[in-house]
């Protein structure tokens, strides 16, 4: 439970408080991206592995650079993202301190378990495009179905290395939804059966997303459809077990406040 002086603290209290993690967090993203920025040719070596089955120039080169500045603002863009992601624990490490203190046991657990989900399945999520989907996609796109024997490919750098990067992130952020369809059952907000009922409806949504949210090749609309039903019901299945999201009240519905208690 929250202590007093927690639960008393003036709003320009937690405003400070937000500030400071606030300016924590950008000085973070800031030495991040410095701290980035020598490791830029090994990023790039890293995402483009799933083109290396690709026919290479005379000199070696898969990709080409067609503008001046494209080099420039391809490493800017990288490092940025790298910063981030390599400052993300401090990130994670301020919104929790900001945010736990506010929390009940109970919240306190529910949040710890749910993080711990979403890493892992980022983890599954960045392991399975990177190394299954996209170099299938890749070696699809680029076949002689495709590609008449007398022409050649002009790939441009900045394109396909976003291309890979674009369906990674994305993948990841797809990974999620099982994690805010479990709380929302949990909570009580969405009913299991409902949720079952309209499965049918749901999977055809997932396949209209992917198509929109993808490239045009039916191989990562599938790839990215399928493991959204599977996820999607394996979430039920959880629900199922654990009983949320059913008729009657849920234990973790959201606490009223001590104004209206």
């Amino acid at each position: 439970m929250m202590s007093s002086a927690e639960a008393n603290m003036p709003i320009f209290s937690h405003l400070k408080e937000l500030r400071r993690c606030l300016i924590i967090s950008a000085v973070a993203l800031g030495l991040g991206f410095f701290l980035a920025l020598p490791f830029y040719e090994r990023i790039i070596e890293f995402l483009s592995v799933p083109l290396q089955g690709l026919t290479a120039s005379e000199n070696g080169e898969i990709l080409y650079i067609t503008t001046l500045a494209e080099g420039f603002l391809v490493r800017l863009k990288i490092s940025a993202l790298a910063g981030l992601i390599i400052s993300s624990p401090i990130h994670l490490f301020n919104t929790l301190s900001f945010v736990l203190p506010g929390l009940v046991k109970k919240e306190k657990q529910i949040l710890l378990i749910t993080l711990l989900c979403s890493l892992l399945l980022v983890l599954g999520s960045f392991f399975y495009s990177y190394s299954t989907i996209i170099p299938v996609s890749v070696v699809f796109l680029t076949g002689q179905g495709f590609i008449p024997h007398n022409t050649g490919m002009l790939l441009n750098f900045s394109g396909n290395i976003f291309y890979i990067l674009q369906f990674i992130l994305l993948t990841l952020l797809v990974f999620q939804l099982p994690i805010v369809l479990e709380i929302l059952l949990m909570m009580n907000i969405l009913k299991r059966k409902a949720l079952f009922k309209f499965g049918r409806y749901v999977i055809v949504l997932f396949f209209l997303v992917a198509a929109l949210l993808t490239p045009p090749d039916f191989i990562t609309q599938i790839g990215l459809a399928l493991p959204m039903t599977v996820l999607y019901y394996l979430t039920l299945i959880i629900a199922k077990i654990f009983r949320f999201g059913e008729d009657k009240c849920s234990d973790w519905e959201p606490r009223k406040s001590s104004s209206l208690s």
